[in-house]
């Protein structure tokens, strides 16, 4: 098996084989809780147009879009974990566009599998390629807009390599935390609260707390994500 990591937009533009798009902070954390809260569906989608025709299309959905970082207008929501944690989604169809993640997802046009990744399911999605057995795996950190690295994304990108190449990361839980003074600064700056609520830091780095993970398929209406539990 060959693991490599593929940074940013331009990574996953060049991804192949079995692709991870990883979004710690926090997009596919966030999608990660919305399906601990009985969310019916998920739909990453790339441009804000397009979330907005798909919610015109679909009044009950629930439209969850993020651009810097911020709620945008007429959205339901924006990208923050903490704004559901205590949310009931049963049934709820939802669509999700962000300045990351989501785009990640709508680049990886050579990928011949995509899933998300982030450090609550990190191990499931370990565990899924080790049982998948692809000859390629490419892990995409998207860091900030896809442009910028940033150390959560590639901190979760080398643990699941870490995990696959035999020598699992042993300080995973501690490394995690330590973003706290790292790119998860603005969690904790009382200015960001709005849009980087301090919340948002702990429930992203969690570590491995679901055993499942999301892949991405297709039909008639866009792209979906789909929970596979992870025995």
């Amino acid at each position: 098996m060959k693991v490599q990591i593929l940074k940013l937009l331009n990574g996953a533009e060049k991804a192949q084989g079995l692709t991870v798009i990883i979004d710690v902070f926090r997009a596919f954390s966030l999608e990660c809780y919305m399906y601990s809260r009985n969310a019916a569906s998920v739909r990453p989608i790339g441009s804000m147009e397009q979330a907005f025709m798909m919610k015109k299309n679909n009044p009950n959905a629930l439209l969850f879009g993020e651009r810097e970082g911020q709620k945008v207008a007429g959205c339901d929501y924006g990208n923050s974990p903490a704004s559901i944690i205590h949310e009931d989604l049963s049934g709820r169809d939802i669509l999700h566009t962000t300045s990351a993640g989501t785009q990640g997802i709508a680049a990886a046009v050579h990928a011949d599998e995509i899933i998300t990744g982030a450090l609550v399911n990190a191990a499931a999605v370990a565990s899924y390629i080790q049982q998948k057995n692809p000859e390629t795996v490419s892990l995409v950190p998207m860091g900030w807009q896809g442009e910028r690295d940033t150390e959560e994304d590639i901190l979760c990108a080398e643990y699941i390599k870490s995990i696959l190449e035999g020598h699992p990361m042993q300080d995973i839980e501690e490394q995690a935390l330590n973003q706290k003074n790292l790119e998860g600064k603005k969690f904790f700056d009382p200015m960001l609260q709005d849009r980087f609520p301090s919340e948002d830091f702990w429930l992203c780095t969690k570590v491995s707390i679901f055993p499942f993970i999301l892949r991405i398929g297709k039909n008639q209406k866009g792209l979906f994500t789909e929970k596979i539990e992870i025995s």
